[in-house]
């Protein structure tokens, strides 16, 4: 998502600051407009270089996460911390290190990648998704915190895409994926179907020009969903009651 939203916004005229912690990476796509620097999220002093050096910031895009699979049960300390640290804590800084210069600028635009598991519960993925909920309420809060800066506040609820989170993004829990895990059944039943439906996932192209469109119109909800799974289930979740949308997500996973 994060490379089509480059490329894209590129396009249409943006300056982009393409930050990773991997910036060589990016340089297949380097050009005047599309500069890779340096960025690691849990690391403050890497944010306070790379930010320090950019004078205006118009629009920030918080596009950086992975997702833990694992049970409650056996999650470790560090697994535990390091999906919060990446996931909210670490968007948090970035929004800490920009605000300053949108509210002297007096305007800014703030995007925040979420995912329709931020509203939606799944086994395995409790880390993440509640991860994705903290978002949520960073983004509903944020949005009161800065209006009287003429600071917009948004997030885009994606639900599975064709991206390499499920190759290179996601990390398991060793016990959780043993043979003899009492989490076996869940574990074989759940896991390949959600790889398998990111991987069959839709078009980045489409978060990419929803950011654009969300940059371009200032009357834009607060939120947004994108991809097939998000607006089936998102919509559904309103509609049902928990138990009810409980059997739904029941039956349609097999669980």
């Amino acid at each position: 998502m994060g490379r089509a939203t480059v490329l894209h916004l590129a396009k249409q005229g943006f300056i982009v600051y393409a930050a990773s912690r991997t910036p060589r990476e990016l340089f297949d796509i380097q050009s005047e407009n599309i500069r890779p620097v340096k960025l690691d999220l849990t690391d403050p002093a890497s944010i306070k270089e790379t930010i320090g050096f950019i004078k205006y910031i118009d629009v920030l895009i918080n596009n950086a996460g992975y997702g833990l699979v694992s049970t409650v049960e056996d999650v470790t300390e560090e697994e535990m911390f390091d999906q919060f640290n990446v996931n909210v804590f670490g968007l948090l800084r970035v929004c800490k290190a920009v605000i300053p210069k949108m509210r002297k600028q007096e305007s800014g635009i703030i995007i925040n990648i979420s995912s329709f598991l931020g509203k939606i519960g799944l086994p395995l993925l409790t880390f993440y998704n509640s991860s994705k909920y903290a978002v949520e309420g960073i983004t509903d809060s944020l949005r009161y915190e800065l209006k009287d800066f003429n600071i917009r506040v948004h997030s885009i609820m994606p639900g599975f895409f064709d991206t390499n989170f499920a190759r290179d993004n996601l990390v398991t829990n060793v016990k959780t994926f043993q043979k003899d895990s009492p989490y076996t059944k869940l574990v074989t039943t759940l896991a390949p179907v959600i790889v398998e439906q990111i991987n069959n996932g839709n078009d980045t192209q489409e978060v990419a020009e929803m950011i654009f469109e969300i940059i371009e119109n200032e009357k834009t909800l607060a939120r947004q969903t994108a991809g097939d799974k998000a607006k089936k289930f998102i919509p559904m979740k309103k509609e049902l009651s928990d138990e009810d949308f409980e059997r739904r997500v029941r039956g349609y996973y097999d669980l």
